[in-house]
């Protein structure tokens, strides 16, 4: 039988108790992986093991195929109208929203991050998200399109059946909203594979879907390691379709496996290296404390962070002097604090893979300003860290940290700073501090990247796409650009009598 995690939670910020099964979630049942075997769940803040979960194999994704194939010919797909499709997301948002606090806490448990950033960051964009395609579950509309009056020609939009879906560890619930939510509002069936590190809200989530009704072998979630899970998720022969979000390095694995196995469809939302561009005349205050915003948010430990601060060269000594005071400012600490706003890295790996990036840093002459050390005597954590005196060629400018590492640059003028911006093989998002309304438009537009925030960061709607240039991805998460991700489009040529 698989472990029931079972933990009481008493903590500054939320007293509660939880108990639930952390089996493979396959038709509609929690079970054991094929080989019994399971994979421990650890606390970032001190290194301790939580529970462990069950380990997925190859056999298990097929299993899980084998339930989502039947799921999808006999209770949902096209057997089942996207009002009721609706109906059902709408009570899954009305259960998350129930259990925010519990879900926050599970969050800053496996993950690290502030139990009150979750709370009123990731848990309100994860309600706000699955209401938001419950609305459209039943608007996924095709065309007429006038031929002439012998002939009736129109397109549907139909679900592509099983999709397979791989999500990371950064925003464990928020990612796992974004993928399951328009996939089920399009009536496909789903086998999903949270991150090994933060699997709790994923399988925690199954059984609130089937508390809200969710017919059996819709929604599959198999926990497991990338290279068997994911792999056997990116390479199955009846999976048409796979979406992922990570590292561009594993995203160029899942596309491999996606054109050699049947060539499905894809979509990928990989890694950035933001350009954050503070002109002269911006408001310094909101500047400062957007670019700090656009750091050290979740830890640094998000896809779209501005990691590289362009600042004009009229305000850089007052910029980085208030930016610096910013920095030391930012509580690190106990995720369950009620102060806290960056909480440990998610694992020692990940810890490792930054202090790794900083000592290159420094090894290449950059300068660290302040930080560049582990916070604390226990766990994951690391002190914010502004680096000064980079150049074009150094990892810490080029390759994406995902961590609370920031790089601060001068430059010249609108020409300088666009060509120094666009000087990366990313393209997910970029930012732009001005009161001159045209120099923002103009500037935006020169940038190679798939958001653009003017005198903002960080900040994301449910209805607005996001999605990458270059190689930050293809195709779009959120806003009705996502449903296209999920339906194949049909058209129908019907003779109205028209004669050989």
């Amino acid at each position: 039988m698989p472990t029931v995690f079972t933990h009481e939670f008493n903590t500054p910020v939320y007293k509660g108790k939880v108990s639930f099964s952390t089996g493979l979630f396959i038709d509609g049942q929690f079970v054991d992986g094929s080989d019994g075997t399971t994979i421990d769940v650890v606390n970032p803040t001190n290194g301790t093991v939580v529970t462990s979960v069950s380990e997925g194999t190859p056999r298990d994704v097929d299993l899980a195929v084998d339930a989502a194939e039947k799921a999808f010919e006999t209770t949902w797909g096209l057997n089942c109208p996207g009002s009721k499709r609706g109906l059902l997301l709408n009570k899954l948002a009305a259960l998350v929203e129930e259990h925010t606090e519990e879900l926050a806490a599970l969050e800053a448990l496996d993950n690290g991050k502030a139990f009150n950033m979750a709370r009123k960051g990731d848990l309100a964009l994860a309600v706000d998200c699955i209401r938001y395609y419950a609305g459209w579950a039943d608007k996924i509309t095709g065309r007429v399109l006038e031929t002439g009056e012998d002939k009736f020609n129109y397109t549907r939009h139909e679900p592509i059946g099983v999709v397979g879906q791989i999500i990371p560890w950064n925003f464990p619930l928020l990612m796992f909203v974004w993928k399951i939510a328009p996939a089920l509002a399009t009536g496909n069936t789903i086998v999903i594979k949270p991150s090994e590190f933060t699997p709790l809200t994923a399988i925690r989530m199954c059984h609130l879907a089937q508390e809200a009704g969710f017919p059996a072998g819709v929604l599959n979630v198999v926990t497991g390691y990338g290279n068997t899970v994911g792999n056997a998720i990116s390479s199955h022969m009846r999976i048409h379709k796979v979406a992922f979000t990570g590292s561009a390095l594993i995203g160029r694995k899942v596309m491999e496996a996606a054109a050699k196995s049947n060539l499905k469809n894809i979509t990928l939302e990989l890694g950035g290296k933001s350009p954050n561009i503070v002109f002269n005349d911006a408001d310094l205050d909101q500047a400062v404390n957007w670019a700090a915003f656009g750091i050290y948010f979740n830890h640094g430990q998000c896809c779209c962070a501005g990691s590289r601060i362009f600042v004009q060269e009229g305000i850089y000594d007052e910029f980085l002097k208030r930016f610096t005071e910013k920095s030391r400012s930012i509580k690190v600490g106990d995720p369950f604090d009620s102060d806290t706003f960056q909480g440990p890295q998610v694992s020692e790996i990940q810890y490792n893979r930054i202090m790794g990036y900083i000592e290159s840093g420094k090894s290449q002459g950059a300068k660290v300003h302040i930080g560049g050390e582990r916070y604390g005597s226990e766990g994951y954590y690391i002190q914010p860290t502004i680096f000064l005196d980079s150049s074009p060629d150094m990892r810490i400018v080029q390759e994406e940290i995902f961590g609370p590492v920031s790089v601060i640059i001068k430059f010249k003028d609108e020409e300088d700073v666009v060509r120094q911006a666009n000087d990366t093989v990313y393209g997910l998002a970029a930012a732009v501090f001005t009161r001159d309304v045209s120099r923002a438009i103009t500037t935006a537009h020169k940038l190679k990247a798939g958001t653009l925030w003017v005198n903002c960061y960080n900040q994301l709607n449910s209805n607005v796409p996001f999605g990458g240039f270059k190689q930050s991805g293809i195709g779009r998460e959120l806003g009705e650009y996502a449903l296209s991700n999920y339906t194949e489009v049909k058209a129908v040529h019907v003779n109205l009598g028209k004669k050989m």
